[in-house]
């Protein structure tokens, strides 16, 4: 029997191949005939080691095993008859077996899931699939720079080969991608308009001293033997009922079974508990964006493909969007599914960046129509629409230039709500101000220096505190990157930080002490920014990332530049592609996540291409801040209660009472909302320090008024924490809503 993973390769090839044959997507591939291609140079005619038999072999056996029943639903009604698929399937098979080149697509075919979107959006299409004029006495001739073959990048060529075989022989193009901008000067597949040497250029790393309280991290023991956070913690999110969300996507194997027998793609987490409860859906959430509405529903929007080869009851879920109700008052709710009542986005999007406005709107922007190479513009949706407060689309596209012209560095754009009610986006390297209301850049704002910093080299991105104490100026924080999508692209360790409603903005450059791609950072009560996870090497997608970085570093942006930075402690798990790190009601940090391969795995894999040399991982973390490390876990301020837990954005007032410790001598209360966090970024994710009056330096009872900000453009409607800090050690957060 063949192995899935040949399976899987087949039908999204099958897939490609029909959206080439109706003009859907135009790879990178040119057609011409077979002569005016050089000849290759001569290959053994043995199986080259590294293809291995099943590369040569495989395709045969799927005859007798994907008909009639699994060729028939996946790609039968859109592609022709059954027999006709068995035919093209054993001559891909001759061609595979008898050519042995090295038949490599561009690397981010090879990396994403397997896509049947087409022939799921058009099951009455037919297509006329003649015989490929080629064959075993006739070998396809190719072109390619690619060095080396894997075993899906042979059946896919082979199945391609055999349906466009008709077209010509096909030259693999694999140069670079034609960019518009200076973001796209620099190493690996860019050539933008190179005019120079970057302004101010990117420091490289700087040591960074140990915090003299650094924190301790602490492996979470799980709630049963092989359980600990359920599924792999692709996105998440911290809920009302003080529990935290994990959701992914469609996998062969995730620790918790629903009772239809299906393994769950998400799971509820107790941290009181360390219980976790399975939680279905009904679309595919892989790689989706988010946000919290207004009246405190977690919503994801946008996902993948389905792969009901291993799940049949969960649907497509590019243009998805899936809610989820908790609450700090009704238990009730802990446990219950994700709502789809079958509302959709205006168009496809995987990868796809989400923003509460000041109005309760959502502005939903980017994305992959269809998961397929991000330098085929038709394979890419650089727009925007809007969900309106109660997570329901317009039904409108609108494009957006930052978006078009960072192509293929366009997808996961930062993006953070300012004082103005305008929009600080980051694409790439480039940066603007955007205005939703009128549709318009207000401002580009000058190019960061270093490497990409978005998808697939993302960084991590961070709007620091607002207070009033500056007038709710916005400073944004962002960390990290790298060059290019492969296992040997370098990271970058600088960070630019910038206020871009500024007279004349610019970026002031820092650095960390080593470069990390896919690191992550989070606001902690007391003003401080904790980054954690990612890689040293490398980039995101399945196996392309090694050397992780396991040590947490520790932001203060009120510090001089050159003193902010000190490191905490070392983890020794891996977090690599798809991990989160979520602040809890305590104050502590959860971290989870890291599911860099394309299933799961458990144990390591050595010597693949794409790299098993990491697995899925399970386990959750807990790292605990300096402010309650030591002494300081004994300082909490306790008995918090607060008059009111419905809050407006408009300056009105309420009330906080709580017991401190001794000898206290100041106070902070921060408004805080955790956001949508995944794929190192925390989409919405702020902080409001609020002003206070009535505090009693040294008192122990103690009663604040506490203002709230004056307008939703500092704290826009939805759920926040109020965390109550007494010289830095927090209370227990209490949720509150912003209406």
């Amino acid at each position: 029997m063949a192995a899935p993973s040949v399976i899987r390769t087949v039908k999204s090839t099958l897939a490609l191949a029909a959206q080439v044959l109706d003009g859907v997507v135009t790879p990178r591939y040119t057609v011409a005939p077979a002569a005016s291609l050089a000849a290759p140079p001569p290959l053994p005619r043995q199986t080259p080691p590294h293809l291995g038999p099943m590369a040569v072999a495989a395709l045969p056996l799927l005859v007798p095993l994907v008909t009639p029943k699994a060729l028939t639903e996946v790609a039968a009604q859109s592609m022709g008859t059954v027999e006709r698929h068995r035919s093209i399937v054993v001559q891909a098979a001759r061609m595979a077996a008898t050519t042995h080149r090295p038949l490599l697509t561009h690397r981010p075919l090879l990396t994403r899931r397997p896509l049947l979107t087409h022939l799921k959006r058009n099951p009455t299409r037919r297509h006329p699939l003649p015989r490929s004029p080629f064959s075993a006495s006739q070998p396809l001739a190719l072109t390619t720079a690619q060095p080396r073959p894997t075993e899906p990048a042979v059946l896919q060529m082979a199945v391609l080969s055999a349906v466009i075989g008709p077209k010509g022989a096909v030259a693999l193009h694999t140069g670079c991608f034609c960019g518009k901008t200076t973001a796209h000067c620099g190493a690996g597949c860019q050539n933008g308009p190179c005019t120079g040497p970057p302004v101010v250029a990117a420091p490289g790393p700087s040591p960074a001293p140990a915090n003299p309280n650094p924190g301790t991290i602490t492996i979470l023991p799980g709630s049963a033997p092989n359980v600990q956070a359920g599924v792999p913690a692709m996105h998440a999110g911290l809920m009302p009922n003080g529990r935290v969300i994990f959701l992914d996507k469609v996998e062969n194997y995730t620790q918790i079974k629903l009772p239809n027998g299906q393994f769950a793609y998400s799971a509820e987490y107790d941290p009181a508990t360390n219980q976790v409860v399975g939680l279905p859906y009904k679309t595919n959430a892989f790689c989706s964006g988010g946000a919290f509405l207004a009246d405190g529903r977690f919503v994801s929007i946008g996902g993948n493909a389905p792969l009901d080869f291993i799940d049949p009851t969960v649907g497509d879920g590019f243009d998805a969007i899936r809610y989820l109700s908790r609450s700090a008052t009704d238990a009730g709710l802990n446990g219950q599914a994700w709502q789809e009542p079958g509302n959709k986005i205006a168009s496809a999007r995987w990868y796809a960046s989400v923003q509460t406005m000041p109005d309760g709107t959502l502005f939903v922007a980017s994305g992959s129509l269809n998961g397929l190479d991000p330098t085929v513009k038709e394979n890419n949706n650089p727009t925007y629409e809007i969900l309106d407060a109660q997570g329901v689309s317009n039904g409108k596209n609108i494009p957006m230039e930052i978006l078009d012209k960072n192509q293929p560095y366009y997808m996961y754009p930062f993006i953070h709500l300012l004082n103005n009610g305008q929009l600080f986006v980051a694409v790439s390297k480039s940066a603007e101000i955007f205005d939703v209301a009128i549709n318009a850049v207000v401002k580009e704002l000058p190019d960061l220096p270093g490497d990409h910093r978005t998808y697939p080299n993302t960084g991590g991105s961070v709007l620091l505190p607002l207070s009033s104490a500056n007038g709710y100026a916005p400073d944004v924080i962002i960390c990290g990157g790298g060059a290019y999508q492969d296992i040997t692209s370098p990271t970058d360790p600088s960070c630019g930080r910038m206020q871009p409603l500024a007279a004349n903005p610019n970026w002031e450059m820092d650095s960390m002490p080593e470069g990390r791609g896919m690191v992550e950072g989070t606001l902690l009560p007391d003003g401080t920014v904790i980054w954690v996870n990612g890689a040293n090497v490398g980039a995101q997608g399945f196996g392309v990332a090694t050397a992780p970085t396991l040590e947490v570093l520790i932001y203060d942006p009120v510090q001089p530049l050159g003193q902010r930075w000190t490191h905490g402690p070392s983890s020794t798990i891996a977090r690599l592609y798809h991990s989160v790190a979520v602040l809890l009601l305590d104050g502590t940090l959860m971290i989870a996540g890291s599911n860099p391969v394309e299933q799961p795995i458990l144990t390591p894999v050595p010597n693949r291409v794409p790299s098993e040399d990491f697995v899925t991982e399970f386990r959750v973390e807990i790292y605990t801040p300096p402010y309650l490390s030591g002494t300081n876990a004994n300082k909490r301020p306790t008995r918090l209660r607060l008059s009111s837990k419905s809050l407006k954005a408009d300056g009105s007032t309420f009330t906080v009472q709580f017991t401190a410790p001794a000898n206290n001598k100041a106070v902070k209360v921060a408004l805080y909302h955790g956001g949508f966090v995944t794929h190192s970024l925390h989409m919405n994710h702020r902080m409001v320090f609020l002003d206070t009056t009535g505090y009693r330096a040294g008192a122990t009872s103690q009663t604040l008024l506490v203002k709230m900000p004056p307008n939703r453009n500092v704290a826009q409607p939805g759920p926040y924490v109020v965390y109550v800090t007494v010289d830095g050690v927090p209370a227990i957060g209490q949720f509150v809503s912003v209406a």
